[in-house]
């Protein structure tokens, strides 16, 4: 297939310009926020089991709402539910280092205010990728590469963030940063708000109907079921590789500046991937492509359960990180495009619900486990699980484009 020309890149698009504006500076944020918070609790409590409730905590509101959520953005479209995830979570985030510094915060308020904060994160990102297709259009190939150029610019603020954060901590201390997060939530929201047109939500059919219309959509998909599942440990084993990466900086190196190198070596990966999904998302199968990068990206992990210096830490971080949106702007679009317009809220939240499901289970086993293993016995878990989990959902993937290949021919 040819390759996209110029005047179609989504890119030129001015909402699309100013989406993605807005999400570079709520992702900036986030990034920022995904070191300093877990350094926060650390440097508080001194305890990584601690640490790892808090990060669960906040990723469990994905196991109870994430399904419903797809009703909720069915009704009111993707954009309002981005505004008002954004206007929300601005003082919930700032709330924290305030009550802090009044000695007002307690662990399980804590723990209530991250839990509210991940209400938000499983109708947020679905949002984020349902919007696309009403600013873009319906062409797979074109969704796909606009997926890619979405997550190329929010990756990008994976390299800076964390890096930006280590430094800041190392400043001012963990709070600052989580106030500087809360000041892009109303950043972004503002250029969304202004910027980027509505759309009303298209009428549901009778199969959309029902909060559990996205899941038995899956259960009915052959490829999306065995999609969901791959998703699923594979996201709650990259959970506990984020954790242990905090815990190696903490212990072995008592560094928020390496941590903050650690987390932007993944972002740099991740965009150099990023500039590649650009420029080759239109030229192979989605399908295909997908599922390769997705094995591939497990096996650089392997390293990390060596001692190595960290320089070489770096390396394999970012060369796992490269493939990574190798397998997300293809695959995405594929699930979009697989799904009735009526109902693909429901099985977008659906799919990233499938996905983050795990995120909270990874995060409260991996707290105990990097306590009584250390962070590299923890990277080994990981490493071996995601491959044991991406293989077979490749082999699938491979039959079926064939399959598709043979009926088309």
């Amino acid at each position: 297939m040819a390759a996209l020309t110029p005047a179609r890149s989504p890119l030129r698009q001015r909402p699309i310009f100013a989406l993605v504006s807005a999400e570079v500076i709520s992702s900036l944020g986030s990034q920022m926020t995904f070191l300093a918070l877990p350094w926060f609790v650390l440097q508080t409590t001194g305890s990584a089991t601690r640490m790892g409730v808090v990060l669960a905590v906040e990723l469990l509101p994905i196991a109870i709402l994430g399904i419903p959520s797809g009703s909720v953005i069915a009704r009111y479209g993707a954009r309002r539910t981005m505004l008002v995830s954004d206007l929300i979570r601005a003082p919930l985030l700032a709330s924290i280092p305030l009550l802090h510094e009044l000695d007002m915060l307690s662990f399980p308020l804590l723990l209530a205010i991250v839990a509210c904060i991940g209400t938000f994160l499983a109708p947020y990102f679905a949002s984020q990728r349902l919007i696309l297709p009403e600013l873009v259009g319906d062409d797979e190939h074109v969704v796909a590469q606009a997926n890619a150029i979405v997550e190329g610019a929010t990756r990008a603020t994976s390299l800076l963030g964390p890096a930006a954060a280590g430094l800041l901590i190392a400043v001012f201390d963990a709070p600052v940063v989580l106030y500087v997060d809360a000041a892009t939530f109303l950043i972004a929201f503002a250029l969304l708000f202004f910027l980027v047109p509505t759309r009303p939500p298209r009428p549901q059919s009778d199969d959309g109907r029902g909060v559990l219309a996205g899941i038995r959509f899956l259960l009915r998909d052959p490829l999306l079921r065995v999609l969901g599942l791959t998703a699923l440990v594979a996201n709650g084993l990259g959970q506990m590789l984020g954790a242990g990466l905090t815990v190696l900086a903490y212990e072995e190196y008592s560094s928020s500046k390496v941590a903050g190198a650690f987390f932007a070596a993944f972002g740099l990966g991740a965009v150099l991937g990023s500039i590649a999904a650009v420029r080759i998302v239109g030229r192979h199968d989605p399908l295909r492509l997908g599922a390769s990068a997705f094995v591939i990206l497990t096996l650089p992990i392997f390293a990390l359960s060596l001692e190595l210096p960290v320089p070489l830490v770096m390396t394999a971080l970012a060369a796992s990180s490269f493939f990574g949106p190798l397998v997300n702007a293809p695959l995405i679009g594929v699930i979009t495009m697989r799904t009735p317009e009526a109902i693909r809220a429901k099985v977008m939240t659906a799919v990233l619900t499938t996905a983050m499901l795990a995120g909270p289970a990874g995060m409260a086993v991996a707290g105990p486990l990097l306590q009584s293993w250390g962070p590299h016995r923890v990277f080994l878990l990981v490493a071996t699980g995601q491959l044991l989990a991406t293989i077979p959902f490749a082999i699938v993937a491979f039959r079926r484009s064939e399959s598709v290949a043979v009926a088309v021919s």
